[in-house]
């Protein structure tokens, strides 16, 4: 019989009977874990023992001419694969989870806008239906163009185009927006992306857009182990993991995921999937533990770091 951590089941248990406060301010000590065969990546380790909080994030350089952003996604007929094989068959040297996947679906479905290699592989899902009402969305998205930078922004598809807004849908729990209008879009002009949601940090701004996603009333709202993707002015990318429902570590609401990113220079960033699907995988070792171990969920898209003379 396998052993119980009775500790962890008392902090499980008082996290789902309790709620948990939300912080205005998450100070996290970080060290730098330097490793001179990674050139232009910087990796981080961060604690922050009061809350507390366990995470680790990935200091891309954009500018680097060895290096090259990807959206990957399974191989696999099910569509869905371990991180660390898909790190191995794309020979990554980083990766980190990517969008919402349904996976009770055979095959695995994408939540949303999945393009890889420049092929559409699932447009993006223009409503949603919440406790009985259809709200039209243009979710979060992360997008690389075909020289190589990235964008973050709302975003949907129309037949096997994107097309990306200034503004998330103004959707309100019981107040839905009804008209998906294109004339107020503009064409979305990226090579890769995918939908995950909510957009946190948009033009330097924190401006977490729970509401207008239609994320409202869902566990993504709550204290969740995190993942997340955001850049900034001088030209990084960053890669983030928060371990949740641990001991050790708490996890965060998506509001303190945005504070997180945005002392990390993030001038736009996006909420990934999360729970026990938020990997960090470097030079195939796990940085954080998914699950409280070194146990991995199969997922079916990643974003991937790779050296340009492997493409």
């Amino acid at each position: 019989m396998p052993k119980v951590n009775l500790t962890l089941i008392l902090l499980l248990l008082f996290l789902s009977c309790s709620q948990v406060k939300k912080r205005n301010n998450i100070p996290i000590q970080w060290t730098y874990l330097n490793d001179k065969s990674l050139s232009d990546i910087q990796v981080y380790e961060g604690k922050n023992k009061e809350i507390p909080l366990k995470a680790w994030y990935v200091k891309i350089n954009l500018k680097s001419e060895k290096l090259k952003i990807k959206i990957i996604k399974s191989k696999e007929e099910d569509k869905k694969e371990s991180p660390m094989k898909m790190m191995v068959e794309n020979q990554s040297l980083v990766l980190i989870n990517g969008g919402f996947f349904i996976s009770n679906n055979k095959p695995m479905r994408h939540v949303g806008l999945l393009k890889t290699e420049g092929v559409l592989d699932e447009p993006a899902s223009h409503t949603v239906i919440k406790d009985s009402i259809r709200y039209y969305i243009n979710r979060g998205a992360f997008g690389i163009k075909s020289d190589g930078k990235v964008d973050i922004s709302w975003c949907s598809t129309n037949n096997d185009s994107i097309f990306s807004w200034i503004n998330p849908f103004p959707n309100k729990p019981g107040l839905p927006y009804k008209n998906l209008n294109y004339l107020n879009s503009r064409y979305w002009d990226v090579y890769e992306a995918l939908h995950a949601g909510p957009i946190l940090i948009k033009d330097n701004k924190i401006r977490v857009s729970i509401e207008e996603e239609v994320f409202f009333s869902t566990p993504v709202a709550g204290v969740q182990p995190r993942s997340a993707v955001g850049y900034t002015n001088d030209n990084h990318l960053i890669l983030i993991v928060v371990d949740g429902r641990q001991v050790n570590s708490r996890g965060v609401y998506l509001e303190e995921l945005a504070l997180i990113m945005k002392n990390l220079g993030c001038t736009n960033a996006l909420n990934l999937d999360g729970g026990g699907s938020s990997v960090l995988l470097v030079k195939e070792k796990l940085m954080n533990r998914p699950t409280g171990s070194n146990t991995m969920r199969d997922i079916m898209s990643a974003i991937s770091i790779q050296q340009a003379d492997k493409l």
